[in-house]
């Protein structure tokens, strides 16, 4: 193959195409124990990317017996000798992340410029976003209508970044040409804040909160879609490792009871600038059971003395937030429309030790709605509130399956549940995780291998 100018290109470019790149996404509504699978395959990875979302979510790592509590960082951060990368679809909060910083800090890992790049291009969540979500939530609430955000300014940004009127990570960079970007913002919120009876927000007061942090961010800065590809033509392995789950995807997930930005595996492109034929595999995290934050449908939450043993046994609590998960019975249902909508590759199957005990067990295969059978949730908020769960009962097992490491450490029944699930959902287990410690994991299939 020739290039430009005659140069042959060919050789420069053989062996980096062979080199599979992973994208972890959730297969659910978040929470499925993403952090101990990114920070397993980010031993194998080069560069972790960060994709979408902002600090809204968090991963828990457990390395060596020490938890880190991560919420904006891409995983590969605490481990040596890796590029975190945060791309252009994430919204930064720069005070989150200089906070995260030192904590991280403070338990023995350093964070530098030297493995940390953040996109030039990405949007910052300000003071306005964070006090306008309060707002809306509050408003919300008051007419039994709130959605449940985490009020961290996520949405807001978003609604800036779409609206082209937001302030981008390189806008610190040019301090003449901040200050009209902020009175346009500020042309915005400040109406916004007009209509809550809210005191306005003055043009210096914004300008100091962006100043204030300019010097510790900005050297973070880069041209990321740059960056990537130079990895990607030298060989490197790169893990994009997205937030939240597909069921709380903008456009696909359960609407309005959803996050703020695209969380399918597609989105690893977009926000991060590197082509849709450079992703590869793409890794769906699956728990065992279904949980869920906040507001929103639910079809086999359990209400039950079981929901509450999930609850306890499963330790549901939000990693940032610390609200109490809701619990109920695994939806092969929406795991199958999961694995469509990011076109997943293989799961990673979670907590599978939490079933242990259980006299049964029910799978949700499909829903009544109106009389009728259906095979996926539909779309119509009013129809999600109707549908009532299919299941199909399995037998449990009594042993337990905590620190399995092959598939002779488990009870046949727990083989079989396994089985049962990836014929339900259409999509074979690649890993299968018995604990939170990142070596207590059945590997079937390895992510990054060639």
């Amino acid at each position: 193959m020739r290039g430009f100018a005659g140069v042959w290109i060919g050789r420069s470019l053989k062996g980096f195409e062979k080199m599979t790149n992973v994208v972890v996404v959730g297969s659910q509504w978040g929470d499925e124990g993403k952090g101990k699978i990114v920070d397993w395959l980010s031993e194998r990875a080069d560069v972790v990317v960060r994709f979408q979302g902002g600090h809204n979510a968090g991963h828990t790592l457990v390395i060596d017996g020490v938890s880190y509590k991560l919420s904006l960082m891409p995983s590969g951060v605490v481990r040596p000798g890796k590029l975190a990368v945060i791309g252009n679809g994430v919204v930064v909060d720069p005070h989150a992340l200089l906070s995260e910083i030192d904590k991280l800090a403070a338990q023995g890992v350093t964070v530098t410029p030297e493995n940390l790049r953040i996109a030039d291009n990405a949007t910052l969540i300000l003071s306005v976003h964070r006090e306008l979500d309060g707002m809306r939530e509050d408003a919300a609430a008051a007419t039994g209508n709130k959605i449940g955000t985490t009020r961290r300014g996520i949405g807001p940004a978003y609604e800036d970044k779409v609206g082209r009127r937001a302030i981008r990570l390189m806008d610190l960079a040019e301090p003449d040409a901040l200050a009209a970007k902020v009175d346009r913002l500020l042309q915005h919120h400040n109406a916004l804040r007009r209509g809550f009876g809210v005191a306005e927000v003055s043009h210096e007061t914004l300008m100091q909160e962006l100043t204030s942090i300019t010097d510790r961010v900005l050297p973070f800065r880069d041209t990321i879609w740059l960056l990537l590809d130079k990895e990607r033509r030298r060989g490197a392995r790169i893990l994009f490792e997205g937030a939240q789950g597909s069921l709380l995807d903008i456009d696909h997930g359960t609407y309005p009871f959803v996050t703020s930005s695209n969380t399918v595996a597609g989105q690893a492109a977009a926000g991060s600038g590197m082509g849709p034929g450079s992703l590869g595999y793409i890794l769906g995290i699956t728990k065992a059971y279904t949980t869920r934050v906040g507001e929103g449908p639910f079809p086999t939450e359990l209400h039950d003395e079981i929901g509450q043993f999930l609850g306890e046994r499963g330790h549901e609590f939000g990693t940032v937030t610390g609200r109490k998960r809701r619990c109920g019975w695994f939806d092969a249902a929406l795991v199958r429309q999961s694995v469509a909508t990011n076109g997943i590759t293989g799961i990673a199957l979670t907590k599978l030790d939490v079933l242990d005990g259980l006299d049964e067990l029910k799978i949700c295969v499909g829903y009544m709605l109106d009389g009728e059978r259906i095979d996926h949730l539909p779309a119509s908020q009013a129809a999600q509130a109707r549908v009532e769960p299919v299941y199909v009962t399995l037998e449990g097992w009594k042993e337990s399956t905590v620190g399995a490491r092959k598939w002779a450490d488990l009870p046949a029944q727990a083989i079989k549940y396994v089985r049962q699930v990836e014929e339900l959902i259409g999509a074979p287990v690649a890993l299968l995780s018995t604990s939170p410690e990142r070596d207590d994991t059945i590997l079937v299939t390895d992510p990054f291998e060639d």
